[in-house]
């Protein structure tokens, strides 16, 4: 594969405007879904009220496109007691439904505004490599949230955005684990891969031994063997921490698969649906995971190993791959990531995909749970946005690779998700590897 081009590592003035023009069409599509009454919604933990994250959105754009300056001093914003209400660092999470937020037309006007402002600003300055940092840094922002946006829509049963879900041709499974010979290569980012967050940084040298991984990720029915087989109920399968949060929790299935009959099922959005065997076990939590490993005699497999799966290629460690079939971005071949289908797929699609050690679905359709707790890299340094890496260090797990509602721009082999060990509200599964 050839090596990625500067134009696709440092987006010129075009690709920038279109990159920021898509992330706000995918907000304001989601926006005009909203009821009245859903702009607000019920408080719940695992959510934010759509009109302040919508607001927090602009805020975030505004605060890093117009008011940061090279010198690290702040300008004004165009919106009166902007930092007070929208600031993340700041408005503690139970607040965010009871502060004087503008309302939804005023809400919008202040998205639209903001994106002009930005719009204007490359036009008038061009692309420095300051406003291309922070325009970047508030394109992935606002496409994280607008997948956050996906699953908030799953959790309070609000019907689903309706996409065209395109037909993939069935392939049969790759059977069992990949054969990876493991040995040293850089872990991480390095100073030429173009924008990355601080937790990325950086590429640092680790050993991984020889270890066997499944070509495929963990499967519906997969896991259906694991609860049919009473595994919620079997304390033996679970660590102390997992069995505790079982119990607290009450769960005895995933969070959204329904008995009818014999037949599993599963609510998608507002309806209830039979659940497909072959598709992505979704919704599952760090310490389900782990519990199914337990039960199959198997493991999860670590950030390092995940990373060399997907970087590298057999007899050849150094040269680390942008993605898991290559350096070309992705297109609708190679993975099921946002605008190829609607909700997960079959395990065994996209062959086109494959890592040079074929192992398939490294990008795409879920979230993929790792072994390790989320923590800095040596020589870790904060970037300015300091609020994203540093205060998540140790009390969350490291999730890769992406899913059906992420945009395929975001991602890299070196992206670090991370969420904590109990959310299963997320889009997230997981594939093993053999415990030897």
């Amino acid at each position: 594969m050839p090596h990625m081009s500067m134009e696709q590592l440092h987006p010129d003035e075009v690709t920038l405007r279109e990159m920021l023009q898509a992330a706000r069409a995918r907000t304001l599509a989601f926006a005009s879904r909203l009821r009245p009454d859903q702009w607000l919604g019920p408080y719940l933990s695992i959510v934010n009220p759509p009109l302040w994250e919508i607001g927090h959105l602009a805020w975030f754009q505004e605060h890093w496109c117009l008011r940061y300056r090279p010198d690290r001093s702040l300008g004004p914003s165009m919106l009166q007691n902007a930092d007070a209400c929208y600031n993340s660092a700041i408005v503690p999470h139970a607040q965010r439904w009871h502060l004087p937020l503008i309302n939804v037309e005023q809400t919008l006007t202040y998205l639209r505004d903001v994106l002009n402002a930005v719009l204007s600003r490359i036009e008038r300055e061009g692309i420095t490599e300051h406003l291309r940092y922070f325009a970047l840094l508030a394109v992935f922002h606002e496409e994280m949230h607008n997948e956050a946006f996906h699953y908030t829509c799953q959790t309070l049963r609000y019907p689903s955005e309706k996409r065209h879900k395109k037909q993939t041709v069935k392939y049969d499974p790759p059977a069992g684990d990949a054969n990876i010979a493991g040995g040293r290569f850089l872990l991480g980012a390095g100073a030429n891969d173009g924008f990355v967050f601080d937790n990325e940084k950086w590429a640092h040298e680790v050993t991984v031994q020889p270890y066997r991984m499944a070509r495929t990720a963990v499967s519906n029915a997969e896991f259906a063997g694991f609860v049919d087989d009473e595994g919620y109920m079997r304390r033996e399968q679970w660590s102390e921490a997992g069995w505790h949060w079982r119990t607290k929790a009450g769960a005895t299935t995933p969070v959204y698969w329904v008995k009818q009959g014999t037949q599993w099922h599963v609510r998608c959005f507002d309806k209830i649906v039979p659940l497909a065997p072959n598709a992505a076990v979704l919704h599952v939590n760090w310490y389900e995971a782990e519990a199914y490993c337990n039960w199959a005699k198997r493991r999860l497999p670590t950030e390092a190993e995940w990373e060399f799966s997907a970087a590298t290629a057999p007899g050849d460690a150094t040269r680390k791959r942008r993605y898991p079939w290559g350096d070309t971005p992705p297109t609708e071949a190679h993975a099921n990531l946002y605008g190829v289908a609607s909700d997960t797929v079959d395990v065994s699609a996209f062959p086109v995909g494959d890592s040079a050690w074929g192992v398939r679905q490294l990008f795409g359709n879920v979230w993929e749970w790792t072994a390790d707790w989320f923590n800095a890299y040596p020589g870790f340094v904060r970037d300015p946005y300091k609020e994203y890496s540093e205060p998540w260090f140790g009390n969350h797990k490291i999730l890769r690779g992406g899913c059906y509602a992420t945009r395929a721009s975001l991602l890299r082999n070196t992206w670090r998700n991370f969420y904590t060990p109990d959310r299963r509200d997320v889009l997230a599964g997981f594939r093993t590897c053999a415990r030897d």
